[in-house]
């Protein structure tokens, strides 16, 4: 099996990946047509730089300022009439949506109603496309990445000074592995954020790879602690039996958290639910249960990665004010997956694919159903079964 890795040590943006599936041996060529069919006034430019004395690509995109605000439908209308694959701009479509719905999420609002900002420029709309192109012609069947360092201090954006990751940029990397870096400003962007989110099927920082290009994406900017580098291998994995996904692919391991709640209201609950949500729990649910003296209780259960185990386990104490936190570690078989789109009669709809020894799913994603439901005033359930077939 052919595998990309992101090992995004520094950080990763929409300018780094395209510089790195470039300097990995993607033609910037094809990656200038496609963005040509666009119909924007862009060029792309690519040249070799260093960065603390390690060469790697910078692609820059040049476009005229424009001051006024796309929203989602006017990003989309632009990308389908581009001359790409349908699997480009599937993967194009999908990481602008990811955008579009951290930005609702971050503002409280419909993603319908969300405008971009500065991702909804043209630089940014070539960034996506041309890193969707790149991808696409790496011609590998997954990708992983390592833990994604945010940066730390404060960031100016378009609604002032704000921490760290900035707020879009947290939305999108709940449940991504964080690493922390001496490196004060941001690392990684919104866009680079979403490109992980859309693409990415697990992340490990040393991947089982049988390497067979490097490819170094630079970032604009220079640091004194380390290389603004984005490094992309591209290799293959083992297959025992030649048909079998490798394992590290199809098992992980997850803590298990629990605790029995005899005395804590239910919106008390549901608050412990966002929050250890937020944070990056897998998952979390309840189940009703009987406890000593005859008291209806809840079973209130985490799924986490075994690094966010304290940091939820101490959330679990500070909202539910137990007396106690049950932690085991469970071996975990899953399907391999990935974010698609499929055409409806109503229009792309997003959705994830899974598979493994010849079993397939597809899952809609609700919030992309609910809003063709809403705005071509259909039932759910028939966007669902479209979207199945």
């Amino acid at each position: 099996m052919r595998v990309a890795h992101f090992d995004c040590f520094s950080g990763i943006s929409g300018d780094m990946v395209l510089g790195a599936v470039i300097d990995a041996g993607v033609p910037a060529e094809a990656i200038r047509a496609a963005l040509d069919s666009l119909g924007l006034p862009i060029t792309l430019e690519v040249e070799k730089v260093k960065r603390n004395g390690i060469a790697g690509t910078k692609a820059t995109v040049t476009a005229p300022d424009q001051e006024e605000y796309r929203f989602l439908p006017d990003v989309e209308a632009i990308i389908a009439k581009g001359a790409l694959t349908d699997r480009q701009r599937a993967t194009a479509l999908a990481v602008f949506r990811k955008l579009a719905a951290a930005e609702a999420a971050v503002h409280g609002m419909p993603v319908e109603r969300v405008h971009f900002h500065e991702v909804g420029a043209l630089d940014s709309i070539a960034d996506i496309v041309g890193a969707a192109v790149g991808l696409d012609l790496l011609g590998v069947d997954t990708f992983t990445a390592r833990s994604v360092p945010p940066g730390s201090g404060m960031v100016k954006c378009a609604h002032g000074l704000m921490p760290v990751p900035a707020p879009a940029t947290a939305e999108l990397l709940k449940g991504v592995p964080l690493a922390t870096s001496a490196v004060k400003g941001e690392l990684t962007t919104p866009t680079g954020a979403a490109i992980l989110a859309t693409v990415v099927t697990e992340y490990t920082d040393s991947p089982a790879l049988t390497v067979e290009r490097v490819g170094w994406g630079a970032g604009a900017k220079d640091f004194l602690e380390q290389p603004n580098l984005l490094r992309l291998l591209v290799g293959t994995t083992p297959e025992p039996g030649g048909s079998r996904p490798p394992l590290a692919e199809e098992t992980d391991t997850v803590v298990v958290l629990e605790t029995n709640l005899d005395d804590a209201a239910p919106e008390v609950v549901g608050y412990a639910f966002d929050r250890l949500l937020a944070a990056g729990a897998l998952d979390v649910f309840a189940v009703p249960i009987l406890m000593k003296k005859n008291r209806p209780g809840v079973l209130l259960t985490v799924l986490a990665e075994p690094d966010k185990a304290a940091e939820l386990e101490a959330i679990l104490f500070r909202e539910t004010a137990t007396f106690g936190v049950r932690r085991t570690e469970a071996r975990r078989s899953k399907l391999r997956r990935e974010a698609v789109t499929v055409e409806t009669p109503w229009g792309p709809v997003a959705a994830k694919r899974g598979w493994r020894d010849g079993l397939e799913v597809l899952t809609p994603e609700y919030e992309d159903s609910a809003r063709v439901a809403r705005e071509r005033g259909v039932p759910l359930r028939e966007v669902y079964a479209a979207v199945r077939r």
